[in-house]
Order: C-alpha cells, then structure tokens, then sequence
C-alpha cells in the first residue's frame, strides 16, 4: 500500500524580536530537517508588504533552498502571476529547473496576494491585474517553457518545472482541471470553499500530456506538540498574526507568552474559534484522527502541512511528530489515493 505523500509550506515567519535574516535562516534549516525526515516538497509562499513574512522572492530563496538540500522537491506556493510578467517566471523557474532538474515546482495563484496598493508598485501597471487576464498569462507562461512564444526564454524553453494551480475558490479549479494541471488547494485559509473546489477540480479535469488523472493536493495548518495543551499554546502566535492581518494591521510573529496574554475582544475571541475550523491541532493522536478525517472528506491525493510556530525547533518537532507518530496511520488506512 502506497504511503500518503506528507509536504511542507513553510512562509518564513519572522520572529517580533528577532532580523529578518534569521527568519531566512530558520526556513533553510527546516527544509533541511524536513527534507531528512522524508518529506515530500518543501514550497515557499510570496506576500508583500507584510512584515511578519520574509517570503516575498520565492525564486531567489527556492535557489537557496534547493542549493542547501539534495532530494526534497522545492517550489512555490506559490508565485502569484498578476505581479508579474509571465517571461520573468518562465525565466527564474526555468533557471531552477536547469539547475536542479526534476526537483522544482511552479506553484500559481491567480491573485495578487497582496493589497491593490502594493500589487500596483510590483506591476507598475493595472494591465494584467484582474483575473480575467489569469488564463491567458497563464497560457503564456507555459508557452515560454514549451518554446510557443516569439520569445525565446533561456533559460526557460525546454526547462519546465511542474506546473500547479493555487487556489481557493472554484476559479483556479476548474481552470486546472480543464488544463489538465494539478491542483493544490488553500483549506488552512478557506475550508469553508474546500469540498467544492476539489468535486468541481475533478469533475472538470481533462487528461493531458503531463497529467492523466486529477491530483488534488490539501494544504492545512497542522500544529503537533506532546499534548493538546502545548499545542494549543504554540499556535497563539498565528491565530493572533492573522487576527492583526485582517483587522489590517499586520506585524512580526509574537511570541507564544505574548499570544497568551494578548486582551481579546469576545469578538476577536470568536474569530479566533473560526480560524480553528479545519486545522489540525494537538497532540499525535489528536493530529492523527484530525488528519484522517480531513484525508477522508477530501480524498486528497497529498497533504500539504504549514505551521506558522515561534520558535523553530518547536515548529521542526511539530513536522517530526506528524511524520513519525501521524503519517503512517494514514498510509495504514490506505488514505493514499482520490477514488
């Protein structure tokens, strides 16, 4: 029975008190222990103008990844398209692939990730920006890779990673199943959405030359520490990062003492209780019975796990955990494969 393929989202949190750097730093020594503990992609995210995350150039830190590991398959999760033109990401993943053949992912997401504000600065134009425009870009970035352009990418052409759609709607969905590309779906920030983007995936899925059969990827925040308790402490600091986030006033990672003894509103109190919906929390066996449900809901054919944790070797003992105590549960269940 083929194991359930385990990877990492890593969005190089940065730390209240500590640079920027050791941020960068920690995600390279994640992939490294990840990578050994036999994971299987390592992907990194890009956002702006958000202080709390160091992943804005997911090329340039993807090449330091990829330089600081041997095996593990790294890759975007992803690039967001609308900031950039389709040549300059045929060029930067085709410059990865070329030098870590077989091991890069091209992750798409088809918004800004960012706001109108600063998607503008990166663009320095509103053309390209709506998603009317995605598929056609889309398109185009492929082109470059499969030599369909005027434009010669090199490198590029004849250098092309594995192509993914992001998403988390219906959008991203069903254009991935209409082209034939594999999907990845954002549950750690929109579960509500999850189910019916993944039966609209598969029910729009076309074989094509890469891709025969859907492959619908699941990526949740998972948090595993010895006991529920202790996992519930070292998850403060993330519920509390996106309550700033969307009350639009983003900062650094605070530390889990600081989390605890933020004042919340019963409001934010509330918030707090629906971000829970959907993430994987606890202790292994906690973990483990949460996973196995959310397998069996969606039939993923991957899991995509991202902590967003302090202190790194807190975050490195959650990935531990789910991959000695948790992973092989679900391949004993034969939770491996969408039906």
């Amino acid at each position: 029975m083929s194991e359930l393929p385990l990877s990492v989202l890593d969005l190089a949190p940065v730390s209240a008190h500590a640079p920027v750097g050791e941020a960068l730093r920690n995600t390279t020594e994640l992939a490294r222990r990840t990578e050994a503990l036999g994971y299987h992609r390592f992907w990194v995210a890009e956002h702006h103008n958000m202080p709390g995350i160091a992943s804005s150039s997911p090329a340039v830190l993807l090449a330091h990844l990829a330089a600081n590991t041997s095996a593990i398959r790294v890759g975007s999760g992803g690039v967001m398209l609308p900031n950039h033109a389709p040549l300059v990401v045929a060029e930067q993943f085709g410059t990865l692939e070329a030098l870590h053949p077989g091991r890069v992912d091209l992750g798409i997401g088809r918004a800004p990730g960012t706001d109108q504000y600063t998607a503008l600065a990166l663009r320095r134009s509103m053309e390209g920006l709506s998603a009317e425009n995605f598929p056609e870009e889309l398109q185009s970035l492929i082109g470059y890779f499969e030599g369909e352009e005027r434009i010669i990418a090199s490198p590029g052409r004849g250098d092309k990673p594995e192509i993914w759609l992001l998403g988390s709607s219906g959008f991203s969905a069903q254009l991935a199943g209409l082209l034939g590309l594999p999907f990845a779906f954002a549950h750690h920030f929109s579960s509500q959405n999850t189910l019916p983007a993944l039966e609209l995936y598969r029910r729009s899925f076309r074989p094509s030359a890469s891709l025969s059969e859907p492959y619908a990827m699941v990526a949740a925040s998972a948090i595993a520490a010895e006991t529920d308790e202790e996992a519930e402490f070292l998850a403060g600091p993330s519920e509390l990062s996106f309550l700033r986030l969307r009350s639009g006033r983003p900062e650094a990672l605070a530390t889990p003492e600081e989390a605890a003894a933020y004042p919340y509103s019963p409001r934010e109190r509330e918030f707090a209780r629906e971000r829970r919906v959907g993430q994987a929390l606890g202790s292994p066996e906690t973990v483990r019975r949460q996973l196995t449900e959310l397998v069996e809901q969606t039939r993923a054919d991957e899991l995509m796990l991202t902590a967003m944790v302090y202190d790194l070797e807190a975050r490195a003992r959650s990935f531990e955990l789910i991959r000695r105590e948790v992973a092989p549960h679900l391949r004993k269940a034969g939770l491996t494969k969408a039906g």
